[in-house]
């Protein structure tokens, strides 16, 4: 039977990704955010327009896209209610925020230079996604329940994988059954369990050969 329920949040299951940015100073500013998605090689993010991320990345035009896996969880979590913006929102005061210039220090990750965007990489997330910004555009403004909140287009310029998630043999082929991402659901930490039906999309998009 259903009923008519009011969720407070939607998050009915979607990947945990750190977003690695640079602040005015030079500085590496790094945070969680479980709002992404992505089609080709165009990733959609929902920021808090007042972050200092969606600052650094309204400004810079650039942004790291690192995606966690299982394993890293705890490390994850140390990030959750820090924030690298000095004036916070009356919100996040009430919720236990606090202000951390060194993110990087406390979470225990490690900054490690990128290629081509000069924000950093999380050295020890296997999947690391340089982006630059396509476009920053409101969202929800007709929806009571959030406020100030950004859609950000974000164009993968360049993918580090780790060797051991591909595909023997190529470089386009990221293997499911050895990639373990880290979920958020209803603001809970999950991981993925063992694969549980074959999908006729894999006879479309499966390994044909080499590169």
């Amino acid at each position: 039977m259903h009923i008519v329920a009011e969720p407070g949040i939607f998050y009915f299951g979607t990947p945990v990704v750190l977003v690695s940015t640079r602040n005015p100073d030079g500085t590496a500013n790094i945070a969680p955010f479980s709002s992404a998605w992505w089609l080709g090689w165009s990733c959609m993010l929902g920021l808090n327009g007042s972050s200092q991320t969606m600052q650094n990345i309204a400004r810079e035009r650039q942004c790291v896209i690192n995606v966690p896996s299982a394993d890293l969880v705890e490390y994850v979590d140390r990030l959750a209610l820090l924030t690298g913006n000095r004036e916070m929102s009356t919100y996040k005061k009430e919720s236990g925020y606090r202000y951390e210039p060194d993110k990087f220090g406390v979470s225990g990750l490690t900054p490690a230079s990128a290629d081509l965007v000069r924000a950093p990489l999380v050295r020890e997330c296997p999947i690391q996604l340089e982006c630059t910004i396509s476009r920053i555009e409101p969202f929800g403004e007709a929806d009571p329940h959030i406020k100030s909140i950004k859609a950000v287009e974000a164009l993968v310029i360049r993918a580090h994988v780790q060797e051991s998630l591909l595909v023997p043999g190529t470089t386009k082929y990221i293997d499911p059954h050895r990639w373990k991402p880290l979920i958020m659901s209803f603001t809970e930490f999950f991981g993925l369990t063992e694969a549980i039906h074959p999908s006729l999309l894999s006879t479309i998009f499966a390994p044909q050969g080499g590169d």
